[in-house]
């Protein structure tokens, strides 16, 4: 079981900055990958930005943005605070959403050698920019 929990959403002005941040706790061996996602009224939830976990943590995780974000927004780690952020330069008006982080887990089911990936998501923080 992994719980996330989102700080640092607000109100912005278009050009601004805001920086996201996201604490894991529980069961953090487990975690593959670390992300955002975003929903705006009207929309669908879709994916901002993902960054690995597992693996070499000596080096910097592998990262994925959705197109809208790319050169705006970065995703980082801080492996000792089990801590994932997003750093959102440039804003724009059209980013205006709820923003949710989530952890994808690969997790025991009791069963001898078989496991399953898990999503775990935390209670959403939104964003408004606006003037």
């Amino acid at each position: 079981q992994v719980q996330l929990v989102e700080s640092g959403g607000g109100l912005v002005q278009p050009g601004g900055s805001l920086t996201l941040s996201c604490v894991a706790s529980g069961n953090i061996p487990s975690i593959n990958y670390m992300g955002w996602h975003r929903q705006a009224p009207g929309k669908e939830r879709e994916l901002v930005a993902e960054i690995s976990i597992a693996g070499d943590l000596s080096v910097a995780g592998s990262t994925d943005y959705a197109d809208p974000v790319k050169g705006r927004f970065t995703i980082s780690r801080d492996n000792a605070k089990n801590t994932v952020y997003l750093q959102m330069n440039s804003l724009k008006s059209e980013d205006t959403a709820v923003y949710y982080c989530n952890a994808e887990t690969t997790e025991e089911t009791g069963i001898s050698g078989v496991s399953l990936e898990y999503d775990y998501w935390g209670q959403g923080t939104q964003v408004t920019v606006a003037s």
